[in-house]
């Protein structure tokens, strides 16, 4: 471990040096990459110098214990077992920066919410899930845009498709893929019974056209009339659009926008995405030990999280957390949350790591 933060040291150092050169400054984009670089990599240097300063200290405490005077014995070694703590602690602080970072983390996302089993229950759950995400997403200070919504009665969704543009979005909301269950009395429901319905949430990383080249070739678009609200051009101008990627048979159908060329332009914004997760999604199947810390990667149809409104509860099933504050949740704030499904997942690869390093 140690060997490599040295690596990391010194190319920490050629970058800085590199930087204030005139070379790389009249090259706008080398000079933004070499930042970004050295950005990335300046945490981790400055735990492994505090680390190096530590062990400079311990070795002066050990020098001095070795002296003749008992006092200055005793106060050597009661320096000695803080340094000791404390040198443990920034060692537990480098493994956990020295985790492979995940690079979508960054960028910004597309949350696709669908309506599962359950019928018009099914849809106003899906509505629950995207305004809980929307109030989120607001309270970072994130900015959202609808690509594409379709409404069910009683202010149900069918589905939605809605872009966040923020810095860390995927970071914060990957765990969120999967299916969401909810337990509760439908307002329908005369006998009082609970009724169990679902939505599914796909959190994807947006995609660059650098990520994913789509041929024309590859693509069959349809156009056809608008249909539902949209005022006098409905079902009077083909401006709808269907996306058909013809190798994977993927589709994509767009008609928020009364523009036949906005609606090209979000349907292929959605479909990039999608070939983006579809190409990740491959790549974590070509690896024999599946990365648990990677949710969303596997099978989406698991069940990953219980609403139960009759009991106030919430229940995230991969990490055994529970909290009874289901309304507050539903308001958006589920930071609390989230922050539980980091902490579990950093840990989790904190393991991998560590095994790999013992050979265990």
């Amino acid at each position: 471990m140690f060997d490599k933060l040295a690596a990391v040291e010194t190319r920490y150092e050629e970058l800085m040096a590199s930087l204030g050169t005139a070379t790389v400054q009249n090259d706008p984009a080398e000079y933004r990459k070499q930042a970004k670089t050295l950005s990335d990599l300046e945490p981790l240097v400055e735990k492994y110098r505090e680390y190096k300063g530590v062990a400079a200290e311990i070795a002066q405490a050990e020098e001095l214990m070795k002296a003749g005077d008992p006092e200055m014995r005793d106060l050597a070694q009661e320096e000695l077992s803080d340094l000791t703590m404390r040198q443990g602690r920034i060692v537990d602080e480098l493994k956990i920066l020295l985790i492979p970072k995940d690079p979508n983390d960054e960028k910004n996302v597309l949350v696709e919410i669908r309506a599962g089993t359950g019928g018009e229950e099914a849809a106003l759950f899906a509505g629950d899930l995207y305004r809980m995400y929307t109030r989120y997403a607001e309270r970072q200070g994130w900015k959202l845009e609808i690509l594409n919504l379709s409404e069910a009665g009683q202010g149900g969704l069918k589905e939605v498709i809605v872009s966040i543009t923020g810095r860390g979005a995927y970071s914060r909301l990957k765990y969120e893929s999967g299916v969401h269950r909810v337990q509760r009395v439908p307002a329908t429901e005369a006998s009082g019974r609970i009724h169990t319905s679902t939505a599914t949430v796909a959190v994807l990383p947006e995609a660059d056209e650098i990520d994913i080249q789509i041929q024309d070739k590859d693509l069959r678009i349809d156009t056809f009339c608008s249909s539902g609200p949209g005022g006098q051009s409905v079902n009077t101008t083909y401006s709808a659009v269907r996306v058909t990627h013809l190798p994977t048979g993927i589709v994509v159908s767009q008609q928020d926008e009364k523009s036949q060329i906005k609606n090209r332009a979000k349907a292929l914004k959605v479909l990039r995405s999608r070939l983006y997760d579809l190409e990740m999604q491959k790549q974590q199947d070509a690896i024999a030990k599946e990365r648990r810390g990677q949710v969303g990667s596997g099978d989406r149809s698991e069940k990953i999280r219980t609403y139960n409104f009759p009991q106030s509860r919430i229940t995230d099933h991969r990490i055994n957390y529970t909290t009874h504050q289901l309304t507050s949740v539903l308001d958006g704030n589920i930071g609390e949350l989230v922050d539980a499904l980091t902490t579990y997942y950093t840990a989790e690869k904190l393991k991998e790591v560590t095994a790999v390093e013992t050979g265990l």
